[in-house]
């Protein structure tokens, strides 16, 4: 951030000696009838109302503007400008006079006087104008660069405490499977927590990254289901479609784990014939998630990790893919569907 912040105030004052060089040079490359090029006393003259204009503008850019017009102070910022012309109109009036002087001793009326001390203010205040103009553009963008930062710096943060909330809701529901094999079969059990270790190795280590392979999210949910599979009852049967040949573009992870745990969850009946189907497929630019299980809501009595996953996904969708993703989850009859897509 720092190089990007010296990179563009190297840029602005760049531009800026770029203005200044051009008007400076203008008169060099004016042809004038019977005279192509100005002559010497003719450029300091012009020379000299550049440099004057130079002092009004960051006079106003360094001083009057950031002390008075940022604070509002609209009538101490005027008569300030009004002030500063004047004194660069006599330190000008008198450098024309006392180090080129006019050739001839004509005194020019006074009418011809305030009309030129007239135009010449204007000119002054069309300085300021512009000077005020460029220094609050840039204000604007310097402002709004701040904001983006902090705004990403927001979103950063919040997603990284969404992870933190997704890893120990992942771990819970996964040690219950655990916990309920270990009474059954105790052999399997520690195949369970090795395999709960590989799990954890991407939860822990893959996910910290922004994104993840297809490839490996996919094996992530294979093993995950593997692990669900455990505890799942006789009645109950389950079904799961990966890609054959997952690719490797890159997607976020850890999306489809909430879903898929809220299908085991909601989805399994001990008493009662149940199913879960796994779909997930990758289209030309898209991966898909469609998820249908049989719906057996839990009591209110037992909330054990719920009410974190869902909520957590829709957050971490918003932040990672604003507007280009599609979720829905509802009751359909007597099932429970979900339906996730996300860009890839």
């Amino acid at each position: 951030m720092a190089d990007n912040t010296a990179q563009r105030q190297w840029s602005k004052w760049l531009f800026h000696g770029v203005v200044w060089a051009i008007l400076l040079a203008l008169p060099l490359f004016s042809i004038l009838p019977g005279r192509p090029i100005l002559d010497v006393k003719d450029y300091l003259h012009y020379a000299v109302m550049v440099i004057s204009f130079m002092a009004v503008f960051y006079v106003n850019w360094f001083l009057l503007i950031p002390r008075f017009l940022f604070s509002r102070k609209w009538a101490l910022f005027l008569l300030w400008n009004l002030a500063l012309i004047m004194a660069v109109m006599a330190v000008t009036h008198l450098l024309y006079r006392f180090l080129m002087p006019p050739m001839d001793t004509i005194r020019p009326m006074w009418g011809l006087r305030i009309r030129f001390l007239i135009g010449n203010t204007f000119l002054y205040l069309l300085v300021v104008m512009a000077s005020v103009a460029v220094k609050m553009t840039g204000e604007w963008y310097r402002m709004d660069s701040l904001r983006k930062d902090l705004e990403k710096s927001r979103t950063e943060a919040e997603l990284q405490n969404l992870k933190s909330q997704l890893n120990p809701h992942f771990l819970f529901n996964t040690l219950n499977n655990i916990y309920s094999l270990i009474q059954i079969d105790g052999g399997r059990a520690q195949e369970a927590v090795h395999d709960l270790g590989q799990l954890l190795r991407h939860v822990l280590y893959d996910s910290a990254e922004d994104y993840v392979s297809v490839q490996k999210e996919m094996d992530f949910i294979r093993d995950y289901v593997a692990l669900m599979r455990i505890r799942l009852p006789r009645q109950a049967t389950l079904e799961l479609n990966l890609p054959e040949h997952p690719s490797a573009r890159p997607v976020a992870p850890l999306l489809f784990i909430s879903p898929i745990e809220n299908a085991f969850k909601h989805g399994i009946s001990n008493e009662q014939a149940s199913f879960i189907r796994i779909a997930i497929r990758e289209e030309e630019d898209r991966l898909v998630c469609d998820i249908r299980n049989s719906n057996f809501p839990k009591a209110d009595g037992d909330r054990s990790g719920s009410g974190i996953g869902l909520k957590n996904l829709e957050q971490r969708l918003e932040m990672i893919y604003p507007g280009r993703y599609t979720f829905a989850s509802g009751v359909e009859g007597d099932e429970y569907h979900s339906h996730l897509e996300v860009p890839l």
